[in-house]
C-alpha cells in the first residue's frame, strides 16, 4: 500500500510539474482580429485571397512571437458585402472583447464600421475596438469621416488617382471615365478629373459613366460606347466581376484601348485579361510579385514565394498586410498592452520601413498611412507569373511614400484617455 501511494504521490508530483511548465503558455490568450469580408456571392474570389493572404501574414509574425508574448488569431466574418452585415460582425467582436477589426471594404462598408466603433467606443470606454483599414480607399474616409480609431494602410482614391494620371503617356488625348456607383466609383470619378484638369488639361474626357456594384453581366454595350467616343484609354475604379467582365469584353470586341485600373491585379484579374491583354492593362498596386526580385530584395522575395508556393495564387495584399501587423505590434509593444487609446496614440506619426524597404508613415492628421506605390503592366518575361496566364505585372513605375502626400481636411476628435 505504501509503496502505491508513493507511485501517485510521485504522478501526481509529475503532473504539477507538468502542468507549471504548461500553464505559463496557456494563460496568454490569443490577439483576437475580428475580419469581415465578402466570403460568398459575386465578390467572394477577393474575399477568400484576403483571407488566405491575411492568415498567411498572421502565421508569419505569430513564428516571429507576436507581440507583447501573445500570437495573433484571425476570425473571419462572412459580410456578404453588406454593411449591415459587417455591423453585426462588430458587435460580434465588441461582445467578445477583440481590440480590432480588420476590413478590406468596400468603402461603404467601411464607412458603417467607423460609425459603428465611433459610437461603440463612445458609450464603453473600457472595451473599445481599433478599426484597421487594409482597402477600402474612398478619400472622405480619412478627411470628413475621420476617426481616431480609424487607420487606413492603403492609398486613398486621392493618391491613388494621381498616380493613374501621372501613368497616362503624353500621346493620350482622349480618356473615358467608367466607374462604380457607390462610394469608392465616385470617389475615383471625381478625383481623376481634378487630376486630369490640374496635371493633363490637355486630355478630354469623352465619357463619364456610374454602374450599379455588381449587377453587370454583359459589358459590350458599354465597350461599344468606348468605341464609339474615340477614347484611348479607359480610366476605371472597378474591382472583382465588375473590372473582369469590362476588361474581358473590351479585349473580345479588338478596340484599341488601354485599360487604366486600380485593381486589375487582384483574384481573377490576370485570366480575365489573358494574353490579349499584354501590354494593354496596367494596375496601381500596393505591391506586384516581381516587385522584390527586380529591386533584389530576396528577403522579400522568399516571403512572397513562401504564400505562392502555399496557395498557388498571386499575394496581392503583401505590402499591405505585412504593413499593417508590423505597425500594430509595434504600436503595441510600444503601449505595453491593448489598451486601445495607448495602441492607437502610439500607431499616430509611426514610421517604419515596408517589408521591400521603403519607408512608410502613419500619417497623425487622418491616420492615412503613407507608402510607396507602383504602377504594373500585364506583359511576358516577368520571373512570376500570375494565376498561370503566363503573364505578370511588370512594374512600370515606383512612387516612393513622399512623392504622393495629399492634403487632408480631417478635424480629429481625439479622446483624452
Amino acid at each position: 500500500m505504501r509503496f502505491t501511494k508513493t507511485i501517485l504521490s510521485a504522478i501526481a508530483a509529475g503532473f504539477v510539474a507538468v502542468a507549471a511548465l504548461v500553464t505559463p503558455t496557456l494563460a496568454q490568450p490569443t490577439i483576437k482580429v475580428a475580419f469581415t469580408t465578402r466570403l460568398s456571392g459575386p465578390f467572394a474570389v477577393v474575399g477568400d485571397a484576403e483571407l488566405k493572404q491575411l492568415q498567411y501574414v498572421i502565421d508569419f509574425v505569430n513564428a516571429k512571437g507576436g507581440a507583447i508574448g501573445r500570437k495573433f488569431e484571425l476570425v473571419p466574418f462572412d459580410d456578404k458585402g453588406q454593411p449591415s452585415d459587417a455591423l453585426i460582425a462588430l458587435k460580434t467582436a465588441t461582445d467578445q472583447n477583440m481590440p480590432f477589426i480588420l476590413n478590406c471594404g468596400p468603402s461603404n462598408i467601411a464607412a458603417a464600421l467607423i460609425d459603428g466603433a465611433n459610437k461603440h467606443n463612445d458609450r464603453n470606454p473600457d472595451n473599445r475596438i481599433i478599426y484597421l483599414n487594409c482597402g477600402a480607399v474612398a478619400t472622405e474616409l480619412t478627411n470628413e469621416l475621420c476617426s481616431f480609431w480609424h487607420f487606413r494602410y492603403d492609398l486613398n482614391v486621392t493618391q491613388k488617382a494621381e498616380v493613374a494620371v501621372k501613368a497616362l503617356p503624353k500621346t493620350t488625348t482622349k480618356v473615358y471615365l467608367l466607374n462604380q456607383d457607390y462610394l469608392f466609383g465616385q470617389s475615383v470619378q471625381r478625383d481623376v478629373k481634378i487630376f486630369l484638369t490640374k496635371n493633363r488639361p490637355d486630355i478630354q474626357i469623352v465619357g463619364d459613366e456610374l454602374i450599379p456594384l455588381g449587377k453587370i453581366q454583359d459589358f459590350s454595350p458599354y465597350i461599344t460606347k468606348i468605341k464609339a467616343s474615340g477614347a484611348q484609354a479607359l480610366i476605371t475604379g472597378n474591382w472583382g466581376p465588375d473590372m473582369n467582365l469590362l476588361v474581358k469584353a473590351g479585349l473580345e470586341s479588338g478596340i484599341d484601348l488601354s485599360y487604366y485600373t486600380f485593381y486589375a491585379h487582384l483574384a481573377g484579374g490576370p485570366t480575365a485579361i489573358g494574353p490579349r491583354g499584354e501590354g494593354k492593362v496596367l494596375s496601381v498596386m500596393s505591391h506586384g510579385d516581381n516587385v522584390a526580385p527586380e529591386i533584389g530584395n530576396t528577403e522579400a522575395e522568399v516571403f512572397v514565394n513562401g504564400f505562392r508556393a502555399r496557395h498557388n495564387i498571386d499575394f496581392f495584399g503583401a505590402a499591405v498586410y505585412r504593413t499593417i501587423f508590423d505597425h500594430t505590434i509595434s504600436a503595441i509593444s510600444k503601449a505595453g498592452s491593448l489598451d486601445a487609446f495607448k495602441v492607437a496614440s502610439a500607431m499616430e506619426d509611426q514610421k517604419m520601413k515596408d517589408f521591400l524597404g521603403f519607408d512608410t508613415w502613419m500619417r497623425a492628421d487622418d491616420h492615412q498611412m503613407m507608402t510607396a506605390y507602383y504602377v504594373g503592366v500585364f506583359q511576358r518575361g516577368v520571373k512570376y507569373d500570375s494565376e498561370k496566364t503566363g503573364l505578370g505585372w511588370k512594374t512600370a513605375a515606383i512612387i516612393k511614400a513622399d512623392e504622393v502626400v495629399p492634403s487632408t481636411t480631417c478635424k480629429m476628435r481625439r479622446p483624452r484617455s
